[in-house]
């Protein structure tokens, strides 16, 4: 489980340092999502994100410190070739859409390929439909998302900045399965080095998978309310 540090980070020993690209159309809310998470800040004024700026928090994930190094990237079309550089090196990903807004959902599909073309190949990612607090406005039904997340292997939540819904647990699911991803990387590269040096030996061997651990746990469906 994810324990939430301090907002602004925690002092002392830090045992990862994950970077997590937000991306997806402007006005989304992609800043105010890093704003509520970081600061437990909200702007009812937010300006547009010019360029590409971050901010770090601290959690503890299984007994270690994990600094979340959160990149918010510009969403007009005119800067994504220099946000395109910031997707290298990035662990974790929030694909973020307006649920308020059918075309900035539609736009997904492109970002998630973009973000492919960039990225590791086991980034984990989550899609977000944010201002769930505008329910009467809804112009993406709950469904689709959740199809599409199944479909391309993403988790998946709805979420509300203004009112801080899911905020925690959007980041904190996806920090903590970026976590457990590098855990299987490590023990997998451990088991690999230690077959190397004795080849001739198969007994008791474990073959492990790191895969891009992406796959929606079947409790995702009971966490996509928007209430």
């Amino acid at each position: 489980m994810a324990g939430g540090g301090g907002y602004g980070g925690a002092s002392g020993k830090v045992d990862y340092v994950f970077k997590v690209v937000l991306i997806g159309d402007s006005a989304v809310g992609k800043s105010q999502l890093l704003a509520r998470f970081a600061r437990d800040e909200f702007s009812m004024d937010s300006k547009a994100t010019i360029g590409v700026e971050f901010q770090t928090r601290t959690l503890v994930i299984e007994q270690k410190s994990i600094k979340a190094q959160i990149w918010d990237t510009a969403g007009q079309e005119r800067y994504r070739a220099v946000t395109s550089a910031y997707y290298r090196g990035a662990v974790g990903a929030m694909l973020v859409y307006d649920m308020t807004k059918r075309e900035t959902f539609e736009h997904i599909p492109r970002w998630l390929e973009e973000l492919r073309a960039h990225a590791d190949k086991n980034i984990v990612i989550i899609l977000i439909g944010n201002k769930s607090d505008l329910e009467d406005q809804r112009a993406v039904p709950t469904e689709d998302a959740k199809e599409f997340a199944e479909k391309e292997g993403l988790f998946f939540l709805e979420t509300s900045a203004l009112n801080a819904t899911n905020v925690e647990n959007s980041f904190n699911t996806l920090m903590t399965e970026i976590y457990n991803t590098v855990n299987k990387k490590n023990l997998a590269s451990v088991e690999n080095q230690g077959e190397s040096n004795n080849p001739g030996s198969l007994a008791g061997k474990k073959i492990v998978i790191p895969g891009s651990g992406q796959e929606i746990p079947a409790k995702t469906s009971t966490c996509c309310s928007s209430s």
